[in-house]
């Protein structure tokens, strides 16, 4: 009876163990193909910006100088454990548009992506540089206890011993 007690407790524990380490997913952006109906892409010439708008919603995103390209975005994330998260997929549909109608559509994957690489340098300041004991003693003796709170008249209404 205690073996089995024993067997049971490991199997429930490698089986709690082997689910914490299972990827956890969370979705961005609109995926067509997730909605169980299959929803056409823009035809150019035929489909303008509402109907776009009223198939696909509100874009991700808009070309910042040209207003004539929308950007719909989606993307998978996963996380394992307490790992940052990794983009396991991506997908943009960009919808070019001369005038009101769709000129062109594109679709781009993960594939295409690009890392940027951030500058981690930083800009001096003037001045120097102060140490931690200086920041934690750094005004200590700089003013004058006394000095501060010499006039009596200065200072708020003292309360008493029974608060009055």
């Amino acid at each position: 009876m205690n073996r089995g007690l024993l067997r049971l407790s490991v199997a429930a524990l490698a089986l709690s163990a082997a689910a914490a380490c299972a990827p956890t997913e969370s979705y961005n952006g609109f995926r067509p193909e997730r909605n169980d109906v299959t929803i056409a892409d823009p035809q150019p010439g035929v489909d303008t910006r509402a109907t776009v708008q009223e198939r696909f919603g509100s874009p991700s995103t808009t070309a910042v100088f040209d207003q004539n390209a929308w950007y719909y975005v989606d993307s998978i994330q996963q996380r394992v454990a307490f790992y940052d998260a990794r983009i396991s997929e991506r997908h943009v549909m960009v919808v070019h548009f001369d005038g009101d109608t769709v000129a062109s559509v594109d679709k781009y994957g993960l594939e295409r992506g690009r890392v940027i690489a951030y500058d981690t340098h930083t800009t001096p300041t003037r001045g120097r540089e102060l140490g931690v004991i200086e920041q934690l003693l750094g005004n200590v003796g700089a003013t004058s206890p006394t000095a501060a709170g010499s006039n009596p008249e200065d200072q708020g209404p003292r309360r008493g011993r029974n608060g009055n």
